[in-house]
């Protein structure tokens, strides 16, 4: 575990073994990361946070309470995971907003999924397994495994593999990775990945 010297770790945050917290970075009070993680410099895990094994987080990603990061997910550069659907400083009296005033609603992103620079998730979205969101995109709307979406609002425009690379139509129904050779099946704006692939959970 490395913790640089100018990162904020709180004592009864969780660290697993191999896990990086570089420069500015701030993990609060009873989140818990996996191994192997990397935070970058000036990423911010908020309190509570649940992040798997072998996550990164690029500089100054922030990720608010209550999210889920499973394993193997990638959150890119600036991008942001709101934890608010309707944010204001005051109530309607006019007194400032504290813990308890308000309903944190977290972000879920499944296994292996990858978020882009400067892309927003909304409160309570859910990111599929293995989906890439593009940069610059804001999600309003739950991303299903394997969707590849972009834009304001985010839409789908096309699947991608585990690699990360856009699949290749092969035929009705049928989708391959041109990296790996995988095969998926889409059903239903539904998308099945390689036999083997366990459903995470």
């Amino acid at each position: 575990m490395k913790i640089a010297a100018s990162a904020d770790v709180d004592e009864t945050a969780e660290l697993g073994e191999g896990t990086a917290v570089w420069h500015l970075a701030q993990v609060r009070e009873g989140a818990r990361l996996g191994r192997g993680c990397i935070l970058g410099r000036g990423a911010y895990v908020g309190p509570g946070v649940r992040i798997g094994d072998n996550v990164k987080l690029q500089n100054y990603a922030l990720v608010y309470e209550p999210a889920v990061l499973e394993d193997e997910v990638f959150v890119g550069p600036a991008a942001v995971l709101t934890n608010d659907v309707f944010p204001r400083s005051t109530d309607v009296d006019g007194a400032l907003k504290r813990d308890g005033d308000w309903q944190a609603d977290g972000v879920v992103v499944r296994r292996g999924a990858s978020v882009g620079a400067r892309a927003v998730v909304v409160a309570g979205r859910t990111i599929g397994r293995y989906a890439l969101v593009a940069a610059g995109a804001v999600v309003t709307r739950d991303v299903p495994d394997f969707a590849l979406v972009a834009g304001v609002p985010a839409r789908r425009i096309g699947w991608v593999g585990r690699a990360g690379v856009t699949l290749v139509e092969k035929g009705p129904g049928r989708w391959a990775c041109p990296r790996t050779g995988e095969e998926y099946t889409e059903a239903e704006g539904v998308l099945t990945g390689p036999l083997g692939i366990a459903e995470s959970g």
